[in-house]
């Protein structure tokens, strides 16, 4: 391998973690159960506002 080519590998890999840390400055962390992602919120009835269970049955 001559200079050029190391010149221009160390180049490459500079490059390569410029733009690693760069995406990693711009990921966002994310609200688990943001806008009622997570749970089901009835809307409706004797428990309108209340967080459902996975429990229920089909018909109730």
């Amino acid at each position: 391998m001559n200079l050029f080519e190391f010149k221009n590998l160390l180049k490459s890999e500079d490059k390569k973690e410029k733009r690693k840390s760069l995406f990693r400055s711009l990921i966002k962390s994310v609200d688990v159960g943001a806008n009622g992602t997570q749970d089901y919120v009835v809307k409706k009835g004797l428990n309108k506002n209340k967080i459902a269970s996975t429990n229920q049955t089909k018909y109730q």
